[in-house]
């Protein structure tokens, strides 16, 4: 029985079929990869969630797959800043209400605005922090949408090799 953290409950209240699973926690390697290996889904499909910081706008999150970094440029763009840069980690627990390797769009401490990597359509279903490092919520992409308010974009790019 996976936990229930405050993400599933917001995911229950709101009538949203998902499932969880979870995983065991290796905290020197909380990497979207290493998440995605341990859940058997590939890094593509396991979407990490960053908050960033823009110029005009303030604080949003934006949720891109784990084999991606963020197009910063990108995101500014899609959120409306001529700058957007990822807040620093120290900042992260105190915006969010989520450590590092837990930060999920559902039960956020405010409702930051949300930004969603287009290829959120090449899957079914994804896989996302459902709050807690060693759980993660599998949702369609209608749904997590739907829920989140996403704006989608192109904000992810490949990493450098």
């Amino acid at each position: 029985m996976a936990a229930k953290t405050n993400a599933v409950r917001l995911l229950d209240q709101m009538g949203v079929t998902y499932e969880t699973r979870e995983y065991e926690v290796d905290p020197e390697d909380l990497s979207a990869e290493t998440v995605a290996a341990k859940v058997g889904f590939p890094p593509a499909q396991v979407f990490k969630t960053l908050v960033a910081l823009g110029d005009r706008n303030g604080v949003c999150l934006a949720v891109i797959p784990g084999d991606c970094q963020l197009d910063l440029k990108a995101l500014a763009q899609l959120a409306g800043d001529r700058k957007v840069e990822t807040a620093p980690l120290k900042d992260v627990q105190n915006l969010t209400g989520y450590v590092r390797g837990a930060v999920t769009v559902f039960g956020c401490r405010k409702p930051y605005p949300v930004y969603l990597d287009e290829t959120v359509w090449l899957w079914d279903m994804i896989s996302v922090s459902g709050g807690m490092r060693g759980l993660q919520v599998l949702i369609a992409p209608d749904d997590y949408i739907r829920v989140t308010g996403a704006r989608i974009g192109a904000i992810a790019r490949e990493k450098p090799a």
